[in-house]
């Protein structure tokens, strides 16, 4: 009978011990995620608002870290705080707020951009082009100058400005992809990378926010800046390549001796037998 007992009570707590575990697992796969989206993700939510979830977790603001309070504020660990005004709560913005809301983190797109022709109309009509114009709301991807296009730009205006400036743009962009390649391919190598990403980041950041003057003129006469600092850029992946190269060749070399040497040890040991 208390063989029994026993036998029931270890039963028992192994049955709790692989709950805890299986929790445990859950609670970590979903633990980086705010409560915001656990809330959207329900069923309970309307359709609308179902999709977030998943636009998000595609974007660009995903990949970078960037989550729903750091846009919308509230409280992204406690369900009954997450809305509230209390822990900086802000919900949606009106469609004239957008590029504060917005600028909040890009501060120096919201200048080139209030003081724009897109930014002109906004404020003047309340129904010029604003962020979310071109680059959605949740679903946002990494810019580039696909961005600008006739079915986007000609929703407001003729094309033709805007294609002009996008040719200016299209051999920096092209330079910045190269350089962007080159970099992955050194990393994925072995090679440190670090100092050449963060001034292809920079360099990428500020070109970002010429797009948003759509001043031609000012675009064809800022390129050549990028352009040169990219160049010297490319010199030092360059650099890096010839560099992996000579290691490449030196361990090569290495190998060769330790080779030789292994069969030269071979051959005398085999005379002396």
């Amino acid at each position: 009978m208390q063989k029994n007992c026993k036998m029931t009570s270890m039963r028992y707590l192994l049955a709790f011990c692989l709950m805890l575990l299986w929790a445990t697992v859950a609670a970590a796969q979903t633990g980086n995620e705010p409560v915001c989206i656990q809330c959207h993700d329900a069923d309970m939510m309307k359709p609308a608002f179902r999709k977030i979830p998943a636009e998000w977790r595609q974007s660009w603001h995903h990949q970078n870290g960037v989550s729903c309070h750091d846009c919308h504020g509230g409280d992204p660990t406690d369900a009954a705080m997450a809305m509230s005004p209390q822990r900086g709560f802000v919900g949606t913005p009106k469609y004239q707020g957008v590029p504060e809301f917005c600028g909040k983190c890009h501060v120096g797109i919201l200048k080139n951009y209030i003081e724009s022709g897109h930014g002109k109309a906004l404020k003047a009509s309340g129904s010029g082009p604003n962020c979310v114009t071109c680059h959605g709301a949740h679903d946002i991807r990494k810019a580039n100058i696909d961005i600008i296009n006739e079915q986007r730009c000609s929703q407001c205006h003729t094309y033709e400005r805007a294609g002009i400036m996008k040719q200016a743009l299209f051999a920096t962009e092209r330079k910045i992809r190269d350089i962007e390649n080159a970099l992955k391919k050194l990393s994925s190598q072995g090679m440190y990378t670090a100092e050449e990403d963060k001034t292809l980041f920079r360099t990428e950041a500020e070109f970002r926010t010429l797009f948003h003057t759509v001043d031609v003129s000012l675009v064809k006469e800022k390129t050549d800046g990028f352009d040169k600092q990219l160049d010297g850029l490319r010199k030092k992946t360059d650099s890096l390549f010839a560099e992996l190269e000579s290691r490449k060749s030196f361990t090569g070399l290495l190998t060769l001796l330790f080779a030789g040497a292994g069969v030269v040890v071979y051959l005398l040991a085999k005379t002396y037998r």
